[in-house]
């Protein structure tokens, strides 16, 4: 029992450090609360997260901004076709010592930080995109057959401009399952166009403040992975999961018609940590089936692929999801 209350406790005084989080995010950033909300669910799951939006929507201010809230090192990284690994990684260079003696000394490259904004991702070529795979997997990087741990907590924010393809490089399934969620950055509606007028075309501009430190996110991180999740929250994930399967019997015959393949386990293990985090971020205590739904497409639509003729017929991912788990919903609502 008292162990049960310390954990209400504690997940209490998270929720307010959360709300005050937010708070000093959205005084840089101004407005898109869902895009900050799914920003800091990456973060308190530990995981990383693929921003798609067109250039000036903040996406890079979103980035700076986290770093200072959190108390996270950042580094940010401009992809470019003629970028190479070891401007991401470091190398290793010969020095000479005052006594003449050489030896190799290895640079640390800007992956060494606890908050990587990789902007524009997409306009790397693949064998340089291939740098992150095992820096976003296993927080190390191997550099001339010698393993370096990365700094802890270690996030990747990376943007990608989903209208402009020319120059750029499809990533590749296995990077884009690393990616806990696919964030869309849109437009902002007229009100919060005015706000953000008159907040940064003056002469002075707001300043977000720390409220986290690394050591803080970790412990949030930790706390976030004990909250309870009901059975009808596991039963809701196994079956958004699987209805998106093609070969699954659970899948209708219009996901069978339009999809080549679906999410695998790690988009299941995505939404158990995820709705945790919408669960905190709302200031309550355990996740609804509801919860699972909406964030079925943030962990979902980069984890499938249409077919050839679907894509053809101008069939979208995120239309279908939505439809699929709309579907999903009459049965939840009645438990």
């Amino acid at each position: 029992m008292a162990e049960a209350e310390n954990l209400v406790a504690e997940i209490e005084a998270l929720e307010d450090k959360l709300a005050l989080a937010r708070q000093s995010i959205q005084a840089r950033f101004i407005g898109q609360e869902r895009v900050v909300d799914l920003t800091l669910a990456a973060m308190l799951c530990g995981g990383h997260a693929l921003l798609i939006g067109l250039p000036g929507l903040g996406k890079t201010r979103l980035v700076e901004t986290l770093s200072t809230v959190m108390g996270l090192n950042g580094n940010r990284i401009q992809f470019t076709p003629d970028l190479m690994p070891a401007d991401i990684l470091g190398s290793e260079v010969l020095e000479t010592g005052v006594d003449g003696a050489r030896a190799f000394k290895f640079i640390e490259g800007p992956i060494f930080c606890q908050l990587l904004m990789a902007d524009e991702i997409n306009r790397a070529s693949p064998r340089t995109q291939s740098a992150l795979l095992q820096a976003m997997q296993e927080k190390v990087v191997t550099v001339a057959g010698e393993t370096r741990a990365l700094d802890a907590p270690f996030h990747v924010l990376a943007t990608q401009n989903p209208i402009e393809q020319e120059g750029t490089y499809p990533l590749p399934e296995a990077q884009l399952d690393r990616f806990l969620v696919q964030i869309d950055v849109a437009y902002p509606d007229r009100k919060t166009e005015r706000d953000i007028l008159m907040a940064t075309t003056g002469t002075e501009e707001a300043q977000s403040h720390q409220v986290f430190t690394g050591e803080e996110l970790i412990a949030a991180q930790r706390l976030l992975r004990r909250m309870p999740v009901g059975e009808a929250v596991v039963e809701m994930i196994l079956d958004l999961v699987r209805a998106f399967r093609p070969d699954d019997p659970s899948a209708t015959e219009r996901v069978k018609d339009l999809v080549a393949w679906g999410p695998g386990p790690r988009a299941a293990q995505a939404l158990m940590l995820t709705v945790r985090a919408k669960a905190l971020l709302e200031g309550r205590l355990a996740p609804s089936p509801a919860d699972v739904l909406d964030m079925a497409k943030p962990v979902l639509v980069h984890r499938m692929a249409l077919t050839f003729s679907a894509r053809a017929r101008g069939e979208d991912l995120g239309r279908l999801i939505d439809e699929t788990a709309a579907q999903m919903a009459p049965a939840e609502a009645a438990a």
